[in-house]
């Protein structure tokens, strides 16, 4: 693959395939997202690992666009891998420099392809069994989509028809290469010889679009059973989401039950303890209404008591008087017995 064109780091996303709408993150950090250069292929990628993850391998066509949906978040729609990939940056400098470099990169990929569509054109002039060859051989690419598009799909199952499938064409035009060079060597075949020629190139030929045509069935079965177990993944998967949302419905119904107990025992409690509240609001009022009686009896009994005092000191002060007369009058007497 050799060095990136650019790096930087984002956060990456994927659109939510079942809802088409929530973005699903792919990344648990920023992860470094890189432009990469295939020589092999004459193509230009995206790329992103996450550990031993890869999150992001899409090949860059001429038709994708890069859009930036806020400051520091921009996406594209991958039509190969079926479905949009999204990018966080940490700033719109960030964000501005992926999305330049998008557009060099998309432009560079248009060049390339406009560049292999007349190396295509000038080797189909140049030779006719090119001719012949090239069209099955766009007609394969066009069923069977690109090499790193089938891998991507088929997984080792793919892989492995891919390899098998390049190792029969080469023997095939090996085989033909040598059929070629030994009747050029002889200038002077017979016409049964060159029509043995010419039947062998059919054969070779004939034998190059029926193989091309068993490894496009094989690549349309590698893919139906991709979908098909993809679908029993997603079946089985929402099999699990069926029991958890029936476990769930259970555990609601049971805290329904629950709380449809409780709750008039709760309510028999509540209007006990009203009951109580009000006895008790009564007997206070009672006890407040005998304390106010209480306290006009107290201050009735101290206003007379004070009545009482000022009378008891009257009658004192009229008391010691009359003893005070008495003493007099006591020693008058004595003075009188004396004088007689």
């Amino acid at each position: 693959m050799g060095q990136p064109i650019f790096t930087t780091r984002a956060h990456v996303f994927q659109i939510d395939p079942t809802t088409k709408k929530n973005w699903v993150p792919a990344s648990k950090q920023a992860v470094t997202v890189s432009y990469f250069y295939d020589s092999t292929r004459n193509s230009y990628r995206i790329i992103s690992v996450d550990g031993s993850k890869v999150i992001i391998n899409s090949t860059i066509t001429p038709n994708m666009t890069f859009t930036k949906t806020s400051q520091k978040f921009g996406q594209w729609a991958d039509s190969r891998a079926n479905t949009v990939f999204g990018l966080g940056f940490a700033s719109e400098q960030q964000l501005a420099k992926f999305a330049e470099k998008f557009q060099e990169v998309k432009e560079a990929a248009k060049l390339a392809r406009d560049k292999s569509q007349e190396k295509m054109e000038t080797s189909s002039n140049n030779s006719q069994e090119s001719g012949r060859e090239t069209p099955s051989s766009t007609q394969a690419s066009s069923i069977n989509g690109t090499d790193d598009e089938k891998i991507s799909h088929g997984g080792p199952e793919t892989a492995a028809l891919m390899s098998e499938n390049d190792k029969l064409k080469t023997t095939v035009e090996q085989s033909a290469e040598r059929w070629e060079v030994s009747v050029q060597r002889d200038g002077k075949v017979s016409v049964q010889r060159d029509g043995q020629y010419q039947a062998e190139r059919w054969k070779v030929s004939a034998g190059c679009r029926e193989m091309e045509g068993i490894s496009a069935e094989r690549w349309k079965i590698a893919e139906v059973e991709s979908q098909c177990e993809k679908a029993n993944v997603e079946k089985e998967r929402n099999s699990k989401l069926t029991v958890r949302v029936q476990e769930l419905e259970t555990e609601l119904q049971d805290k329904n039950r629950k709380q449809a107990e409780i709750i008039p025992q709760l309510m028999a409690e509540c209007e006990s303890i009203t009951e109580k509240l009000q006895a008790a609001e009564v007997k206070n009022k009672d006890l407040e209404d005998r304390m106010e009686g209480l306290q006009v009896d107290i201050e009735d009994s101290q206003s007379r008591q004070g009545n009482m005092k000022g009378e008891l000191k009257k009658f004192m002060d009229v008391l010691d008087g009359k003893i005070d007369e008495l003493h007099e009058f006591r020693q008058g007497l004595s003075k009188l017995g004396l004088d007689n």
